[in-house]
């Protein structure tokens, strides 16, 4: 406190700060991507641990028996599949009846704001097939969900035979404390948001559907299911859910737990576990299982039918079968007895899960980093920006020079009129505006005068609205201002360095992951953009990390760490398939990623691209 209340000391420590400033900048830069990287690096991390007391212990017998059995009812329910052309309502209502489930039927149906190419669909009409198992000892006040996804084709099939056999057996047990839900929707996402709405009585996207004739307690946690095939190598957890949220960490931990006492192998993101921790593949194993899960949360979509129940604070996670050429197999037997462990387990909750971590990212399963082991990185990020805004407030604050003679310079003295900072701020956010507003409003226009598809109209209206907002800004001040002084440009950019500021700040609270890799490309931007650097260079560099090239390298960068490299006419057409999924699922399921790209990260670029151009 005395080296800033005493003024000598504080403008010592102001001026150092000032005339470090750029090699500071590039320490801190280093410094924060380095600790990102360390992450991943065994001794840095956390060993997983159960913190719910009432799941502490993995000590309950499994005597699910009914593996063959429920096989058997898959091959039943994909016949009457195949037969019926679409999900088969009335042997699903017929066959949960006959389990002894109070069984319930849910109509739905969506148009789309534009065809989904991905799954060939526009108006998407379905029914949701739901049984209650009632609680037998208990008011009936909190519930459990186990879902499977009714897919097109053989998919998902032995998910719901095992579905639908957990459900026999758990009827015939007298300990459970809360209502099971046994949920097959229709439709995927679709389906599951239309439940998730009638049951909470809440309509956020406009989809009609038929209310709920039957619901049970407040639900506490969910897991969705996905097998396709009678046998399993490998069980994977998914947790990724909408705008990045994560389940409560106790839900992975248990379902590790379980794995680990029956002999299951499981992975998160489609990778083993590894022990060889101290040798180089070791690390780079850990290190691409954690980016693939930083990549997936910054997408903003949820990534299997548990991601919606996120948004109702319902603790969800799915459960993929993968069924690859190892030689370890495991049966649906053992898988049914992994499900009625977890689910005991959750039967025993007297509260909400809530005592361990929501932040985190993963390496492994057995492996986390905490949100007060990460949020260094982005903070070192987050420093540079602070630096630079205080450089500028500094220069601005400074007296302007003098010539020999004693004369002000006239340029140096006047100050930045309103309008020079105001015009480019004002039209660089009615840039972004259009780009979130033209696109599905254009399409049909497009699809008119140009032969392409309403998908291809929105991808293209959107790229064109973002190619054309890079001439707007800084010409329009021209136009109405006439050439900008020095001091104008200052102001702006500090406007724009205190806006990026808060921009990433408030992003990297609600999703770290798109935070931090926005941070990564803006935040250099933000650090050496004026009007006095080489123009046709720095405007290269400008385009090189925008926004939309973060999107085009994200996709490169993501097949490669699947291990699943795409030549670049490939990559092209899935960056196209990217933009077109972020705006559908903005419209479906309300995700944020597009919307903030759109109104704000585009419009800020946009900001640091008129300075560049300052006349």
């Amino acid at each position: 406190m005395g080296l800033l209340s005493d003024p000598n000391r504080r403008r010592a420590l102001i001026g150092l700060l000032t005339r470090l400033n750029a090699p500071i900048c590039v320490v801190c830069y280093m410094a924060g991507v380095a600790w990102f990287m360390g992450l991943a690096f065994e001794p840095f991390t956390l060993r997983t641990y159960m913190s719910e007391n009432a799941m502490g212990s993995t000590m309950v017998e499994e005597r699910f028996p009914a593996g063959e059995r429920a096989l058997a009812t898959g091959r039943e329910f994909a016949a009457h599949k195949k037969k019926t052309g679409g999900m088969p309502v009335d042997w699903l209502v017929k066959t949960m009846q006959s389990r002894g489930l109070e069984v319930f039927t849910q109509r739905f149906s969506r148009r789309l704001p534009f065809p989904d190419e991905d799954k060939e669909r526009y108006m998407v009409k379905g029914t949701n097939v739901y049984g209650i198992l009632r609680a037998p000892r208990a008011p009936r006040t909190e519930a459990l969900v186990l879902s499977a996804p009714c897919t097109a084709g053989d998919h998902n099939n032995q998910a719901v035979g095992l579905l639908l056999g957990l459900a026999q057996y758990f009827r015939n047990q007298v300990y459970w404390a809360k209502d099971i839900i046994f949920l097959v929707n229709e439709h995927d996402l679709i389906g599951m948001q239309a439940w998730l709405e009638g049951y909470h009585h809440t309509n956020t996207t406009g989809m009609d559907w038929s209310p709920l004739q039957g619901r049970g307690g407040s639900i506490q946690a969910a897991l969705s299911l996905e097998l396709s095939s009678d046998v399993v190598t490998s069980l994977d957890l998914v947790l990724e859910g909408l705008n990045g949220q994560l389940p409560n960490l106790d839900l992975a931990n248990l379902f590790y737990a379980f794995c680990q006492k029956i002999g299951v192998l499981c992975t998160t993101q489609g990778k083993l576990q590894r022990n060889d921790w101290d040798s180089v593949s070791g690390y780079s194993h850990a290190v691409q299982t954690m980016m693939l899960m930083a990549m997936k949360q910054a997408s903003g979509r949820p990534w299997g039918d548990h991601g919606l129940f996120l948004r109702y604070h319902i603790e969800a996670a799915t459960i993929k079968g993968i069924n690859s050429f190892r030689q370890y197999k495991t049966d649906a037997t053992t898988v049914g007895r992994l499900l009625e462990g977890m689910y005991r387990k959750l039967n025993n909750l007297l509260e909400r899960l809530h005592q361990s971590y929501f932040f985190y990212l993963m390496s492994s399963l057995s492996h986390f980093v905490s949100i007060g082991y990460y949020m260094p990185a982005f903070g070192l990020l987050g420093v540079i920006l602070l630096l630079r805004a205080l450089d500028l407030w500094v220069q601005l604050a400074s007296p302007p020079p003098r010539t020999e003679d004693g004369v002000v310079d006239a340029e140096q003295v006047s100050s930045p009129g309103v309008l020079s900072v105001l015009t480019p701020l004002v039209i660089s956010h009615l840039t972004g505006a259009a780009l979130y507003t033209l696109p599905i409003h254009f399409q049909e226009m497009a699809v008119e005068h140009f032969p392409v598809s309403e998908t291809e109209a929105v991808v293209l209206t959107a790229i064109a609205v973002y190619t054309a907002g890079l001439a707007l800004p800084h010409n329009t001040n021209r136009l109405l201002t006439g050439q900008g002084t020095e001091q104008g440009w200052k102001v702006l950019k500090l406007v724009a360095v205190l806006y990026l500021a808060v921009l990433l700040g408030c992003t990297a609270l609600i999703n770290f992951s798109l935070g931090f890799i926005l941070a990564l490309t803006l935040v250099p931007v933000a650090a050496f953009v004026t009007p006095n650097v080489p123009k046709v260079l720095s405007a290269f560099v400008l385009v090189v990390l925008s926004p939309a090239c973060t999107l085009l390298f994200s996709v490169f960068f993501f097949q490669e760490l699947q291990e699943m490299p795409v030549s670049f006419l490939d990559g092209w057409m899935l960056y196209l398939s990217v933009i077109s999924q972020g705006i559908l699922d903005h419209a479906l399921y309300g995700s944020l990623v597009y919307p903030l790209v759109a109104l704000l990260v585009y419009p800020c670029w946009l900001l640091f691209w008129n300075i560049l151009f300052w006349k």
